[in-house]
């Protein structure tokens, strides 16, 4: 396994790491949970990205009762959650940024992850209704009380992670250190373009999730919507027609036949891909199944093989078809 430095700080995260969004608490319960954290503990990955969100709270227990069996020291692992959406409909408990739902939000996160602390925690949204000095002074006094050793943003504009910067160092407060957007083969254009300047202004480092745009990128969605899969998932209506739009698909069909040249699956080559970005620090990557870690770990070996001329033909498949 390969680390990076987590944008301009001095925190190392591997650079492929295990998300639970859709898979804890929907397709895997605390036993294949603890065994796939297991499995991609033996693989050298040490960061393990939550958010209170993800099954309404569901995703930070199991994953705390399986960290908790583990008993890995607490110095070799790397865990993140992130807050904005909230679990009850009700002022100062639901999409929002606030002061009040911050610092109590990280309680309960902790209490749901049985630990003391988490290492990154996110803004998971920004938002429009609290001043964004009073988030960033949230944020900030979350780190200075032990309970969080970073913070950053996910899926914000360059313009708002740059204020927030801007206040944090007016201040002398904790400061943003990365952000957590979609990137993958189809959605580029924030990362590649939006944040450029970013890099070297603030030293912003990315954990990026999405490699395999939910899994079109795959393949196995050239047909339809297969038996079981996230597209079939209670409250995810909305991703199917993304999945299963003909354009997007004949252009996968297309990067399958390099993948076959390069001797590797589709999602090792839409995870590779990504891993050739030097602003990356870490591909946050799912699993549903133990034996799905070992085959995106492949990944690391395909990246050594996508020269300049692999990634122009693979720039020409795609074209101008992302966002």
């Amino acid at each position: 396994m390969n680390y990076r430095r987590l944008g301009r700080s001095g925190l190392q995260v591997s650079e492929l790491s295990i998300g639970s969004w859709v898979t804890y608490g929907n397709q895997v319960d605390r036993r294949v949970a603890r065994e796939s954290l297991a499995a991609a503990r033996d693989a050298g990955i040490n960061f393990f990205d939550n958010a209170e969100v993800y099954a309404g709270g569901q995703s930070e227990e199991i994953m705390g009762y399986a960290l908790k069996e583990l008993g890995w020291p607490r110095v070799s692992y790397v865990v993140s959650t992130k807050f904005f959406w909230g679990l009850n409909e009700a002022p100062n408990q639901y999409h929002t940024l606030n002061r009040k739902y911050l610092l109590n939000a990280i309680d309960q996160s902790l209490t749901r992850l049985q630990l003391d602390y988490v290492d990154l925690v996110f803004c998971h949204r920004p938002d429009p209704h609290t001043p964004v000095e009073e988030t960033v002074w949230a944020m900030s006094d979350m780190i200075t009380r032990g309970k969080a050793l970073y913070w950053g943003t996910s899926e914000w504009s360059a313009d708002e992670i740059r204020a927030a910067y801007e206040i944090a160092e007016r201040h002398h407060l904790h400061k943003p250190v990365m952000e957590q957007p979609q990137y993958n083969l189809f959605c580029r254009k924030r990362v590649e373009e939006e944040y450029s300047r970013l890099y070297e202004d603030i030293g912003l480092g990315l954990t990026t999730w999405s490699p395999l745009a939910s899994g079109l990128l795959t393949g196995k969605y050239r047909n339809g919507v297969p038996a079981g899969s996230r597209a079939e998932l209670q409250g995810y209506d909305w991703l199917r027609n993304s999945l299963t739009d003909a354009g997007k698909n004949a252009i996968v069909g297309k990067l399958g036949d390099v993948a076959d040249e390069l001797g590797c699956t589709l999602a090792q080559l839409a995870i590779a891909w990504i891993l050739t970005n030097p602003n990356v620090s870490t591909v946050i990557t799912g699993a549903s199944r133990v034996e799905q870690i070992g085959e995106n770990m492949k990944a690391q070996d395909v990246a050594a093989k996508i020269t300049p001329e692999i990634k122009q033909r693979i720039e020409a498949i795609v074209g101008d078809s992302f966002n």
